[in-house]
């Protein structure tokens, strides 16, 4: 629910501290209280000022005391702009908007960027290798999966004639950077033993739209979709729609998506490849593009090598604007 109180900053809220205090004391202390601010010399209360009362500050130092106090407590006001952004990046419930059919909570809002940590798409790559893109599309990358104490490699791989990404921001993801749409990888949490056929839909999407999924980035999508499941062989395929938040414009923009998913023999996750785009490109030929890299998709055991599983070290990747 939006705020009806504005949203307050530090500074203004300052600034309105020190007005009450100044507008507390008479025009001859606050004169001095702005000479002596401005000077090197430490503030002192004169005699002058023992028995001077204007309201309840009786003092240069009183108001001084005030704008102290005023300013320790800044930290804590309530204000409408965090309270709103909490409320932003909670509002998103994946069961609930599923059993609904349709997410219908709210604008997005862009949460902090600055030294925020990349999205969480739950791909660990394993130590010693790269992901690579040969130039006919072909992309291949091993990953972990399982747990620390027990980790499984997974040979992934699939076809995209858009680029490979490799910034902070992305583990395993293909991106027109002309349109936005891209293609990537994502792991889910553990199975519990289940068969793929029995996971219900919100178990793979939720991966997707979480606050700190990769859908979520720039804020949680709204108008979630899912318009078909079905099950082909062994994989698992998603068709939904959603809105998202454009970079540029700051608007919500609609897009069409649909994953594929499998589980590879000997573990307990389910592998994702995750194709997206704009609802009007997706008419117009990128559905038929995310199709194809889907259809090439695959996750399989890696071969038994004596060398030990380990995650590659990417704890200092943070995204700096």
């Amino acid at each position: 629910m939006t705020s009806r109180f504005p949203k307050i900053t530090a500074t203004a809220a300052f600034s309105c501290v020190f007005f009450m205090a100044v507008t507390l004391t008479d025009p001859a202390d606050a004169f001095v209280l702005h000479n002596r601010a401005s000077s090197s010399r430490p503030l002192a209360a004169t005699a002058d000022d023992a028995g001077a009362e204007i309201g309840f500050v009786k003092s240069r130092r009183d108001a001084i005391s005030f704008i102290v106090a005023g300013t320790a407590a800044l930290p804590f006001l309530p204000t409408a702009a965090y309270a709103d952004a909490a409320a932003v990046q909670d509002s998103l419930d994946v069961e609930n908007f599923l059993r609904k059919g349709v997410d219908l909570g709210g604008n997005m809002g862009v949460s902090s960027q600055a030294g925020k940590s990349r999205p969480q798409t739950g791909v660990v790559l394993r130590d010693g290798t790269e992901v690579r893109q040969a130039k006919d599309g072909s992309v291949a990358a091993e990953i972990l999966t399982g747990t620390k104490e027990k980790p499984v490699a997974v040979m992934t791989s699939f076809s995209s004639p858009w680029k490979l990404e490799t910034g902070p921001v992305f583990d395993v993801e293909c991106r027109d950077k002309r349109s936005g749409d891209g293609i990537f990888v994502a792991v889910t949490e553990n199975t519990g033993g289940k068969r793929i056929g029995d996971l219900p839909n919100s178990f793979f999407l939720d991966r997707l739209f979480s606050p700190t999924g990769r859908f979520s980035f720039y804020g949680p999508p709204t108008d979630i979709k899912v318009k078909k499941s079905t099950m082909d062989g062994t994989n698992k395929v998603i068709e939904l729609s959603f809105s998202n938040l454009s970079q540029s414009t700051n608007a919500e923009i609609p897009r069409n998506a649909m994953l594929v998913a499998t589980i590879p023999e000997g573990t307990d996750s389910a592998v994702m490849l995750i194709g997206s785009a704009n609802a009007a490109r997706w008419k117009n030929g990128a559905s038929k593009t995310v199709k194809d890299s889907l259809d090439s998709f695959k996750a399989l055991p890696s071969p038994k090598t004596n060398l030990k599983l380990r995650a590659k070290d990417r704890s200092e990747m943070f995204i700096n604007f």
